[in-house]
């Protein structure tokens, strides 16, 4: 764990004492000179269960850390950057991340990086845990444990009119350009259509790859890709942006789950995570969350465990 961050309870005091907020202003200062990746999130409103003295009891190791999410903070809904304050993270992931982290008596900052670095990230002890909007597979599985919370519905983003007449993963996409992020599980779907393509004596479909989904949604703005594949409410947030420019084709099903990535060497750590969020589930604080961000409650799922075979 990272205790990166101070708060004014360590603030050095000097002749009757600085104030508190003296204190939390210098506080902040060293937080910001000593990480440059100290990033900070609007506090959840939401009070912790009951159960979770219980859990701060049973994993008392976790209480009064500070714990780094490595964040990819371009989805809309899910993490981004506050518009009225830049130095801030908003969205449901970071939420239901302050919540756990209230739970368990930690508190949360943040490294943003590119979405192909998040796992990389968490292994080589950047990050203490990933809470990024990220599909948990059993190919990422052997980089880090998940423990899952969300369902995954993709929407399948198109410009205006949808000129390419694309309908979802299937040979419609032959011939188009897609625009994906880098280490999307669209990514083997789209490739997966090439004997489809070429026995309907179709070109493949061309894929460009970028960093974060604001780059892909921009590609087909500017005419470079004809669709954009992620997440139904990414697609919808653009949408809803550029409604002249932008539609939506089609909902598609992944046989995939949303999850939280956890070190593979740390288990008591994922158990203490798991069991965090079963209560804030139990007591309906992560509905509460996907309807305050517009993602709708049928996206929970009962928490499961992914892990390499």
């Amino acid at each position: 764990m990272h205790d990166h961050c101070l708060d004014d309870r360590h603030a050095p005091r000097a002749g009757g004492g600085l104030s508190a907020r003296w204190r939390h202003a210098l506080a902040s200062v060293v937080c910001l000179l000593t990480l440059a990746v100290c990033g900070h999130a609007r506090a959840a409103a939401v009070a912790a269960p009951a159960e979770c003295q219980a859990l701060q009891a049973k994993y008392p190791q976790l209480k009064g850390k500070t714990l780094v999410n490595a964040i990819n903070p371009h989805t809309p809904g899910y993490e981004a950057l506050d518009p009225s304050d830049p130095s801030k993270y908003i969205g449901f992931d970071i939420d239901l991340g302050e919540t756990i982290g209230n739970c368990l008596g930690f508190t949360m900052t943040y490294k943003p990086v590119t979405f192909a670095a998040l796992l990389t990230t968490l292994q080589s002890g950047q990050a203490d845990i990933v809470i990024s909007d990220i599909y948990a597979t059993e190919e990422r599985a052997k980089a880090a444990d998940f423990i899952t919370y969300s369902k995954v519905y993709d929407g399948v983003l198109v410009a205006k009119g949808n000129p390419k007449k694309i309908t979802g993963i299937n040979t419609s996409l032959c011939g188009a350009t897609a625009a994906e992020n880098t280490g999307y599980v669209e990514i083997p779907l789209i490739q997966k259509l090439g004997p489809a393509c070429k026995a309907a004596g179709k070109p493949e479909a061309a894929i460009q790859l970028y960093d974060n989904n604001a780059n892909c949604i921009q590609a087909i703005l500017a005419g470079r890709a004809d669709t954009y594949i992620n997440d139904v409410n990414t697609v919808d947030q653009a949408v809803k942006a550029y409604p002249d420019k932008l539609e939506k084709a089609v909902a598609v099903t992944l046989p995939y789950s949303v999850g939280i990535g956890v070190p593979k060497n740390k288990p008591e750590f994922r158990d203490a995570i798991m069991a965090a969020l079963v209560a804030i589930q139990k007591a309906g604080i992560q509905t509460q969350l996907l309807n305050k961000w517009g993602l709708g409650a049928e996206n929970l799922e009962t928490p499961k465990l992914i892990v390499a075979n």
